[in-house]
């Protein structure tokens, strides 16, 4: 079935307290996309944000982000007593100051924490029954904050860091309270997720969400299963994950995420990766995995160098892994993010999985027709964008664009103006033979460069972007409801 959908992160919502929740914002956003006939929610990766608030660098494969949980959705069910004024008020509705919001989202998860956490025990006590990666989760992140939140290497216990069975006992009832806390908000977070999930279920919306296939080395999963990932003795990544050079970068990317065991995870019938895929199974009816790449063959860069320059290709498990996901997570619908140096052994592994990849418009009008991302070049099986998350805005990229890329666009998609670019895109995309087509938020609105979400590689200045009260309106839905009539899609 033709569908089409929009990119849109939870933090990107407008809703009360700074950043984007899973309040009332996120139903009316969900009630946007049925009125505009559309089938899909796109969002990035939900976990606890790390390293530069990066929702790709999270402490957790499995939990929830506590900065996403509605503050007025737990006071309008009877958990949560404040005064509006205690909540955040930012002074730029389309930024998030992440600071603030981090403060101001512990003080009242803290104080729903006091007020409801006896009245909830049984439903807590049975969501930490169901989920048992919870446990280890909130130990984690007590003994992070006990001590002052540097990486879990640096922790000045070593026998926590090594887990050893008497520290953990030591720190569980150390830090019991805390604990006890951080189980409580993702039980919260759990909740108000399903309730969104279940929302856009019944009104025929599928949730779309996004895995980065390496975790982040100051998380739980590396610190509890340390035997999964390319680390030497002290628990320190012996090589570490990014991509090589290219003409976009001349030191590649150095992403520094530990590397897998592959060998280790195959003996073990990749049940990590069993459990990983279940656990994005009860969030998401659909997922994009990023850097798919890295299933076929991986670039490895030695721990500590100062750039990619001096990696090297290995090759992964490429389909022993997805036969066992197949046998055990029949499913779900996977999408892979393949973009970058697909090899014939990436092209391969895409074929026989039989996986849609993805094509990005932007990406398209360098003035090669055999582009892979040339419009002319597209065929059922992909998910096309207009552009990423980790690319400029449809109208940004268009004010920047090479004057004769621009001049070759122009002429394909038939435009004249720059500002006319994200219209041009998107009736283009929806108009093009892939079964899927997704829009960011920011192109949909038709907003410049300063709404990019994120710039690859950098620190600061990223994942910010807000969507401000009153955009979504009637007109905007009506416009999307006809061109998906016209284009036949859902």
């Amino acid at each position: 079935m033709r569908t089409s959908g929009i990119l849109m992160h939870i933090s990107s919502l407008p809703s009360p307290g700074g950043i984007g929740s899973l309040g009332k914002e996120a139903f009316e956003f969900a009630d946007f996309l049925q009125a505009a006939g559309m089938g899909i929610w796109q969002v990035l990766p939900v976990g606890p944000t790390g390293y530069g608030d990066s929702p790709y660098q999270s402490s957790s494969v499995f939990a929830g982000n506590p900065l996403l949980i509605s503050c007025r959705k737990l006071r309008e069910d009877g958990l949560l007593s404040y005064d509006d004024e205690e909540e955040f008020t930012p002074l730029f509705d389309d930024r998030v100051d992440f600071e603030s919001v981090k403060q101001n989202k512990n003080l009242l998860l803290r104080k729903c924490y006091a007020q409801s956490a006896v009245r909830l025990t049984g439903l807590v006590d049975s969501f930490q029954a169901e989920n048992p990666w919870v446990s280890d989760f909130a130990l984690f992140t007590a003994v992070k904050e006990h001590f002052g939140h540097v990486m879990w290497t640096q922790w000045p216990d070593r026998d926590i860091r090594m887990r050893k069975p008497e520290a953990l006992e030591k720190y569980r009832a150390l830090l019991k309270d805390e604990i006890a806390f951080h189980i409580f908000c993702q039980y919260l977070f759990r909740r108000q997720w399903l309730d969104l999930r279940d929302y856009c279920r019944e009104r025929g919306i599928k949730l779309f969400g996004d895995m980065p296939i390496y975790v982040a080395e100051d998380s739980v999963d590396t610190w509890t299963h340390p035997e999964i990932f390319q680390l030497d003795k002290n628990r320190v990544p012996k090589r570490v994950a990014g991509v090589p050079p290219d003409i976009f970068s001349a030191d590649g990317q150095l992403w520094g995420n530990p590397l897998y065991r592959w060998n280790y995870l195959r003996f073990r019938k990749f049940e990590w990766w069993v459990a990983r895929m279940k656990g994005m199974a009860k969030l998401y009816d659909i997922i994009r995995i990023d850097h798919f790449i890295g299933f076929a063959n991986y670039y490895s860069i030695p721990h500590g160098a100062k750039n990619a320059r001096h990696g090297k290709w290995v090759k992964a498990p490429g389909k022993a892994l997805f036969r066992r996901l197949n046998a055990k997570v029949p499913d779900i619908r996977i999408i892979a993010e393949d973009l970058g140096d697909a090899s014939p052994r990436v092209k391969k592994l895409l074929k026989w999985c039989g996986f849609p990849g993805m094509k990005v418009l932007t990406f398209g009008f360098d003035g090669d027709k055999s582009n892979p991302h040339y419009p002319g070049n597209y065929t059922e099986n992909y998910v096309a964008y207009t552009g990423t998350h980790d690319n400029d805005t449809t109208l940004g990229w268009a004010e920047k664009a090479d004057p004769e890329v621009l001049k070759f666009a122009m002429k394909e998609l038939g435009f004249s103006k720059v500002e006319e670019a994200p219209e041009a895109f998107i009736q283009a995309l929806f108009r093009l033979p892939c079964d899927t087509v997704i829009v960011p938020m920011q192109d949909i609105l038709g907003l410049d460069g300063s709404a990019r979400m994120n710039y690859p590689s950098t620190i600061g200045g990223n994942w910010l972007w807000r969507m401000k009260p009153g955009q979504l309106t009637g007109d905007l839905s009506m416009k999307y409801y006809l061109l998906n009539k016209q284009t036949n899609r859902r």
